[in-house]
C-alpha cells in the first residue's frame, strides 16, 4: 500500500517562506512523477509543481519563480520550497504520485499553508 506522508505547511506572513515535504513509503513500481497541487476554497486543484523522473519538472505559473521543486532520490522524498509568498497561495496543498506522464495515482492527505497579509 502506497503511502503519501507529507509535512511542513502552516501559517506564514506575506513574503515568508515555507518548505513542504512528501514521503513515498510502500511503492512497488517505478515512480514517474511526483508533485504537489493546491486546493484553495471555492477554487479548482490546480498544478503548483511536479518532478518527472527525467530530472524535468513543471510549474504552475503562478509560483514560477517563486517556489522550487526537487527531489531525494535516496529517499523517495519530494520538496517544495515557497518562498515569496503571498496571500493567495493560501490553500490545502496535496502531494501526488504517478507511474506515468500524465496519471496522479496517489495521493496525500493534503497539509494547510495560510499566508497572512
Amino acid at each position: 500500500q502506497v503511502q503519501l506522508v507529507e509535512s511542513g505547511g502552516g501559517l506564514v506572513q506575506a513574503g515568508g517562506s515555507l518548505r513542504l515535504s512528501c514521503a513515498a513509503s510502500g511503492s512497488r513500481f517505478r515512480i514517474y512523477r511526483m508533485g504537489w497541487y493546491r486546493q484553495a476554497p471555492g477554487k479548482q486543484r490546480e498544478l503548483v509543481a511536479v518532478w518527472h523522473s527525467d530530472g524535468s519538472t513543471d510549474y504552475g505559473y503562478s509560483v514560477k519563480g517563486r517556489f522550487t521543486i526537487s527531489r531525494d532520490n535516496g529517499k523517495n522524498t519530494v520538496y517544495l520550497q515557497m518562498n515569496s509568498l503571498k496571500p493567495e497561495d493560501t490553500a490545502v496543498y496535496y502531494c501526488a504520485l504517478g507511474y506515468d506522464a500524465v496519471s496522479n495515482d496517489r495521493w496525500g492527505q493534503g497539509t494547510q499553508v495560510t499566508v497572512s497579509s
